[in-house]
C-alpha cells in the first residue's frame, strides 16, 4: 500500500525559482559535497565499514566514502571545543566538511529572541568553529510549528548572526509556502543576509522543495524510501538540475541522504555520485561498498 502511494505522488522538481534563475554564468564549477545525516550507523558495518569496525573508527570509515556530513547530532547537545577538534582532526588533509545543525534549545524550545537563545547561539558557534576549514554551512532547522507569524523573531535572530559564516535554514510550517508573499518574504529576507534556504525532497511536502538559491552555497536534503524505483527517478531528476547549476555562479552544494532505514543510504547515495560523474563530467568519488543490500542501481 505504501508503495501505490509513492508511485501517486509528483515527484517532479519545480522549475528554478526567482533567485535561481537569476543565477549568472559562473567560470569556475561550485565544488560538491555528498553524505548522510551521521555516521554513526551500526548497520553500515559489512556495507562501507569492514566487519568489526569498533564505533570509535565509525567517523574514519564515513570519511573515506563521503566528502560531507549534515551533523544532526549538534541538534541535542552543544559539545566541547576537544571533541569538536577531535572529529576535525580525523578529517585532516581531505576538503570534507561537517554541517552542525543548530541546537533544538535554540531551533526548537526557544523564541528566538531571549537572552538564553543568544547565550546559547553563542556557545553553539564557539564550539562549531572549532571544525576549523572543515567547517560547513550551519543548519538551522524550525520546528513545524514555527509559522511565519513569528518571522519577525526569525529575521531579527537571523540578521544578528556573524556575516562571516555560512548559515542555511529549514522551514516547515506549510504557511510559509502557501501564501505568495509571505513566501517570497522569506526568500528576499535570506537572499539580502546571504542565508541559504534548504531544499527539503521529501514525499510528503512537496512544497519544501521550492529550488530557491538564495546564497552563494545551496543546501539539499533528500529523503528517500527505502530504495523504491521513485528513489531513482528522483536521483535523476536531481542529476539534471544539478548538471544546469553546475555551470551557474553558486560557490557550493550540498546533497545530504535520509532513509527511513539508513542502511540504504550509501547504496543510493553511490547511484547518485556515479550518476553525476557520469552526466556532469566529475569525478566525484563513490562510496566503498564492500557488500549490498538492496537493488543498487534501480
Amino acid at each position: 500500500m505504501i508503495a501505490v502511494y509513492w508511485d501517486k505522488v509528483n515527484f517532479r522538481l519545480s522549475e528554478d525559482g526567482v533567485f535561481a534563475k537569476a543565477l549568472k554564468q559562473a567560470v569556475k564549477q561550485p565544488k560538491l559535497f555528498v553524505g548522510g545525516a551521521k555516521w554513526g550507523r551500526k548497520e553500515w558495518v559489512g556495507l562501507i565499514y569492514p566487519a568489526k569496525t569498533k564505533e570509535s573508527e565509525f567517523l574514519d570509515y564515513y570519511i573515506r566514502n563521503f566528502n560531507g556530513v549534515e551533523l544532526n547530532t549538534t541538534h541535542y547537545q552543544i559539545y566541547p571545543a576537544a571533541t569538536i577538534q577531535k572529529w576535525a582532526e580525523k578529517a585532516k588533509g581531505t576538503d570534507f566538511k561537517f554541517c552542525p545543525k543548530f541546537p533544538q534549545s535554540i531551533s526548537h524550545y526557544s523564541d528566538l529572541l531571549s537572552s538564553k537563545a543568544h547565550a546559547d547561539t553563542d556557545r553553539f558557534l564557539d564550539s562549531v568553529m572549532n571544525f576549523g576549514e572543515h567547517l560547513g554551512p550551519m543548519f538551522l532547522q524550525l520546528s513545524e510549528k514555527f509559522g511565519p507569524q513569528r518571522r519577525d523573531a526569525l529575521f531579527s535572530y537571523l540578521q544578528k548572526l556573524p556575516k562571516d559564516i555560512a548559515v542555511t535554514v529549514e522551514v516547515r510550517h506549510p504557511d510559509w509556502f502557501g501564501n505568495p508573499q509571505i513566501r517570497e518574504e522569506l526568500f528576499q529576507i535570506l537572499h539580502e543576509l546571504s542565508i541559504g534556504s534548504v531544499i527539503t525532497d521529501v514525499s510528503g511536502r512537496r512544497d519544501c522543495a521550492h529550488m530557491e538559491v538564495t546564497s552563494p552555497g545551496t543546501f539539499i536534503r533528500f529523503v528517500g524510501n527505502g530504495l523504491h524505483p521513485t528513489d531513482y527517478e528522483r536521483i535523476d531528476d536531481w542529476v539534471k538540475r544539478i548538471k544546469s547549476w553546475l555551470q551557474k555562479d553558486i560557490r557550493e552544494i550540498h546533497f545530504y541522504m535520509h532513509q527511513p532505514d539508513e542502511l540504504y543510504t550509501p547504496q543510493l547515495t553511490d547511484y547518485l555520485i556515479r550518476e553525476l560523474n557520469k552526466t556532469c563530467g566529475l569525478s566525484l568519488e563513490a562510496p566503498k561498498l564492500i557488500g549490498t543490500t538492496g537493488n543498487l542501481f534501480g
